[in-house]
């Protein structure tokens, strides 16, 4: 742990490597909003990580992690998402209860700790909302998936991922029973940025939910 960056610059890593992951630009501004600091504050923090060689400021792309950024970043995302999996596979903790926990407990578990947890779970590649969970290595194991919001009428296939972590999000799809490993078929997408119509559940006895853009946006699909 004495060889770890402080707790802002690794949510500032965490921060960014999530925006990547959601295709989102990376910038000051987006950076600000995702941290809710000001933007002259996260200005200053990029400034700072790219004098440590941790992020690149790229003409018309923005904001890029370098190798050893993207390495840290992951190192820190795998303690996050080591520590929500043990939360709810052993404390009982469910999905939209996690997230806050973790955002604390990353800075302070122990790597010795981080690999009991791993080896307790039965080293895990994804965590509670299906966020992938990197190797010690810093390596990935990456889906093929589609944005529900992106899938045609007649598209069917299962969640695999929640990208939201609004804890009243999670809690409404727990509400209708929508969570991860579940079928979804895609009924209708009603015009004029009307709700995306679906069934969720085995064909037989699917239940059918009208979803807005929001939910539609954060839930990741991978098709059959």
């Amino acid at each position: 742990m004495a060889d770890r960056r402080s707790s802002s610059i690794e949510d500032y890593m965490r921060a960014i490597y999530g925006l990547v992951e959601r295709g989102e630009p990376v910038t000051n501004t987006s950076l600000a909003a995702r941290l809710e600091v000001s933007p002259s504050s996260a200005s200053g923090m990029v400034t700072k990580l790219s004098q440590q060689g941790l992020v690149a400021h790229v003409p018309y792309r923005g904001i890029e992690l370098t190798p050893d950024g993207r390495q840290l970043a992951r190192s820190v995302l795998r303690r996050h998402r080591l520590i929500e999996s043990y939360l709810v596979s052993e404390l009982g903790y469910t999905w939209d209860e996690v997230h806050s926990e973790a955002d604390l407990l990353e800075h302070v578990v122990s790597d010795l700790l981080v690999e009991r947890i791993a080896a307790k779970l039965g080293n895990p590649v994804r965590d509670p909302h299906g966020d992938p969970i990197p190797a010690v290595d810093g390596s990935v194991e990456e889906l093929s998936t589609r944005l529900l919001d992106d899938l045609p009428a007649g598209s069917i296939g299962e969640i695999v991922r929640v990208w939201d972590t609004d804890p009243d999000l999670l809690r409404y799809l727990a509400d209708r029973c929508i969570t991860l490993g579940d079928r979804i078929e895609v009924v209708e997408r009603q015009p004029f940025g009307g709700p995306v119509v679906v069934k969720v559940g085995p064909a037989a006895e699917a239940a059918t939910h009208a979803l807005g853009t929001e939910i539609a946006q954060a839930l990741s699909v991978t098709l059959r």
